[in-house]
């Protein structure tokens, strides 16, 4: 079910909808991602996998294992949608299907909060600086809501200075998650600070 999460920041483009990655949109995550996948054959399974199977599957064999999750009944994502046309796409899960967090320094959690992550935020290039990542973020943590998630957290970048290229910020930005109501709760490095959203019931 798609859900009416906010507009762009053009007044007179329709509002952007956001809906999970199921059987029912992969098609429209597919087009979205393009033949060879989002950034370098990714297909988002960053994390989700042991690394070295990550790299050795870039490209179809990436697209095929995630497919596989989503014919297997999970929802590894949202879709975000303008006039029917997939946009942009986010990562959300819990973190234990995450394994590979554990290992990064920027994205290890801060405690041992049960918790939800975001851990990749992706906007057609058309579509960047329109309000697409705030209104996944607020999507993300509506569907995190759903599931009974009482946290959500990412870990942006925040670039200092010059203008960052848009394939060094797939973890998404800080301003957009303080636009979506996050707030920082850590830092591992000067740009990578870790945001948290908590939910109320």
């Amino acid at each position: 079910m798609k859900r009416s999460v906010g507009s762009s920041l053009d007044a007179r483009k329709p509002p952007i909808t956001c809906a999970p990655l199921t059987r029912a949109t992969w098609d429209d995550f597919e087009l979205l991602f393009g033949a060879n996948g989002a950034c370098g054959g990714c297909w988002c399974l960053l994390h989700r996998i042991p690394r070295a199977q990550y790299e050795k599957g870039k490209g179809a064999p990436n697209r095929r294992a995630l497919r596989a999750l989503v014919d297997a009944g999970r929802e590894p994502g949202l879709v975000a949608y303008q006039n029917g046309e997939p946009v942009g796409w986010c990562s959300i899960e819990p973190r234990e299907r995450f394994p590979g967090l554990a290992r990064s320094r920027v994205a290890r959690a801060p405690d041992d909060k049960p918790a939800w992550c975001v851990t990749c935020l992706f906007v057609r290039k058309d579509q960047r600086g329109q309000g697409v990542s705030v209104a996944l973020l607020r999507a993300a943590v509506e569907h995190a809501r759903e599931h009974g998630a009482r946290i959500v957290d990412g870990f942006p970048v925040e670039p200092r200075g010059a203008a960052m290229p848009a394939a060094f910020a797939w973890t998404g930005t800080a301003s957009a998650f303080l636009h979506a109501g996050f707030r920082e709760v850590a830092r591992a490095t000067p740009t990578r600070p870790y945001m948290r959203r908590s939910i109320e019931r």
